[in-house]
């Protein structure tokens, strides 16, 4: 059920107050991630430990089976405040969750929409989030379009021949992609990169 505006924290982007997107409860749990980042469209396992993590599984199933993936700022800390997280993340769908004899879980996400974070609440042994959607950078024509989305599958080749470790197979599905956003979060997914 959604609170009342006056419970509702202020938009970093309108100053407005938080309201429900794309069919999600607001506040929505967190799943901080170690040296891992989730792109929208990107679908993957998560092995998932720390009791906090395994709370915020539990209620996101319990609601819509929604969950914010915001990657920790450093892998080496165990039990992560709200400084310690990124304040972008995005909110993800989980497919498939599997509680293993060991105590931990194997969680199957699916990356939705990009996120910035408003507000995190540490009240139940979790975090959950206060979130508005990144909205898409759409002030380009789409000449400047597709030449930057060729130029980016152009240098993704040349990249993909220098480094072994990146599957040659992943150029055949960039050349079915035809939205730019979705094609610069899947080179970026396949890219080792160093967070800021």
């Amino acid at each position: 059920m959604a609170k009342p505006d006056k419970e509702r924290p202020e938009s970093i982007a309108t100053g407005k107050p938080v309201l429900e997107q794309k069919g999600s409860m607001q506040p929505t749990p967190v799943l901080s991630l170690r040296d891992v980042v989730v792109y929208p469209h990107m679908v993957i396992p998560l092995f998932v430990g720390r009791d906090r993590s395994i709370l915020a599984l539990d209620q996101s199933m319990n609601i819509d089976k929604r969950i914010v993936l915001v990657t920790q700022r450093s892998a080496e800390i165990d039990d992560p405040s709200e400084s310690d997280l990124f304040a972008v993340g995005t909110l993800a769908t989980v497919l498939q969750l599997l509680k293993l004899p060991d105590g931990t879980t194997k969680v199957l996400v699916e990356g939705g929409e990009r996120v910035r974070i408003n507000k995190f609440i540490d009240e139940n042994g979790y975090f959950e989030a206060w979130w508005d959607l990144l909205p898409v950078d759409d002030t380009h024509t789409q000449q400047e379009l597709d030449v930057g989305m060729r130029s980016l599958v152009s240098l993704f080749e040349q990249y993909v021949k220098l480094n072994r470790k990146v599957p040659p197979e992943i150029l055949t599905s960039l050349a079915g992609i035809d939205q730019p956003g979705r094609l610069a979060d899947t080179v970026a997914a396949h890219k080792a990169l160093q967070r800021a």
